[in-house]
């Protein structure tokens, strides 16, 4: 099939699923301690460094990286209170 030619038929997924599936539970697990190592690691060594210019770019990486492990926790902890279900005490 060429790929400028879309299929008639084809279901788009307007919004994603409700439910984080294993793969999914994995892959943010994996995420999270990415974005952490990154920020103790960059920390660590702009804590060791004497060169202001380079102290300076890793102390940058560190908060980036520190930025974007906060997002993805405020996102995950955003999902759990949004699909907490009250009448079973559980989840979606």
């Amino acid at each position: 099939m060429n790929p400028q030619q879309q299929p008639q038929n084809q279901n788009v997924m307007e919004q994603p699923p409700f439910v984080v599936s294993t793969k999914d539970h994995l892959y943010l697990e994996d995420m999270l301690s990415w974005n952490l190592n990154a920020v103790k690691k960059s920390h660590f060594f702009a804590s060791q460094c004497q060169d202001t210019e380079i102290k300076q770019a890793l102390l940058s990486a560190c908060q980036m990286h520190q930025t974007h492990y906060q997002m993805l926790l405020n996102h995950i902890q955003q999902h759990v209170q949004n699909n907490t279900n009250p009448t079973t005490g559980g989840m979606q």
